[in-house]
Parts: C-alpha cells; sequence; structure tokens
C-alpha cells in the first residue's frame, strides 16, 4: 500500500537541498537516509534519500542525483510516496494511518448515523475528518479525543460525542445575560 509521506517545498541553499512538509507521524522511519520513495507527479521519482537535516524547526532532505539548486527547485510540490505493508500498525494505540480512517462510519454516542469518513484533513494545530453525510453535504469534525471518543476499526466506525452545533444547527447559546434574564421571571 502506498502512503503519502511528504510534499517537498523549496529548495534550500545552492547544494540540492529541499524544505519538506512532513505527513507522517513517523518520519525517522519513512524519511530516513536510502529510503526509496515513488513520487507525485511519477516522472520526478523514484528519489532516494541521501541525506536529512532539521533547519530551524524544517526538515531538510537532500535526494541522490539532485546536486544544486535548480535541480531541487524543479521537485517544488512534489508528493513523496512510501510503500508501506498493510498489516503494519503504527507503534502508538492511539494513533492510525489515513487508510484506515477512510470510509469509516460515524455515528454519534447514542447511535445516529452522521455519515462516513471521507477525508483527513492534516492541519498545523489538528487533524479533521471530512464526513460525507447521508444527504451529500460535508461536516468537519476535529479528530481530538474529547470529541472523537473512540475509533472501532473492527465495526468499522468512529464514534463522536459532538458539542451542540457541531455537526447541526442547534448551537445552545450560553450568556450571563440569559442566566439573569430567568432570574427575573421575564
Amino acid at each position: 500500500m502506498q502512503l503519502v509521506v511528504a510534499r517537498i517545498g523549496r529548495a534550500h541553499g545552492i547544494r540540492g537541498e529541499v524544505t519538506v512538509e512532513v505527513r507522517t507521524d513517523e518520519p525517522e522511519l519513512r524519511l530516513a537516509p536510502g529510503a526509496v520513495l515513488a513520487t507525485d507527479p511519477p516522472s520526478a521519482g523514484p528519489l532516494t534519500i541521501a541525506s536529512g537535516r532539521v533547519h530551524s524547526g524544517r526538515l531538510l532532505l537532500r535526494f541522490e542525483g539532485i546536486d544544486d539548486r535548480n535541480a531541487a527547485e524543479a521537485l517544488r510540490n512534489t508528493l513523496l510516496i512510501a510503500e508501506v505493508d498493510p498489516d503494519e500498525l503504527p507503534e502508538e494505540e492511539d494513533e492510525f494511518y489515513d487508510y484506515q480512517l477512510i470510509d469509516l462510519d460515524v455515528v454519534t454516542e447514542d447511535g445516529v448515523t452522521v455519515g462516513r469518513i471521507t477525508e483527513i484533513s492534516h492541519l498545523p494545530s489538528q487533524d479533521l475528518f471530512i464526513v460525507e453525510r447521508p444527504d451529500g453535504s460535508e461536516v468537519m469534525i476535529p479528530f481530538v479525543s474529547e470529541i472523537v471518543t473512540e475509533i472501532d476499526l473492527e465495526e468499522q466506525r468512529a464514534v463522536v460525542a459532538p458539542p451542540p452545533g457541531l455537526i447541526d444547527d442547534r448551537a445552545e447559546i450560553a450568556s450571563s445575560r440569559d442566566a439573569e434574564a430567568g432570574q427575573d421571571g421575564s
């Protein structure tokens, strides 16, 4: 099975290094020197990682055969794809690969169907489930333990406890003014 593990950014320096946007929780495994990665577009690869280092909080990679800034810049926006054994699981119990989550049914804790996960959006602050509802509309659900209370791969479902207004239009608005109005008898 193929997984996107990074996207190549801009060239760094004059010796062929590039910045990368890491899209894996295991960069030390997937983006290690010697790793051979497929690419999207396929014409850019395969690429073999010659070296890697962290500079100012960003991962920099250099690939075999990419020795100058122009060659590095030509790789910009290329996706790096690793071949992964489909039976391989993440190291941590509460971690999941995207392919394990795509197509899971999403239900509330009381059994109401929300929809089906069609995509995982990886944002800097958190990951989001993009869920297609039965009516074809989409809802975004933050993949945080307070909201996604259970992932059951055997049952192929994700159980959620959404706060009011996340998946419906019935947001509860509570303010001290509302509480005071209720005490006045108005």
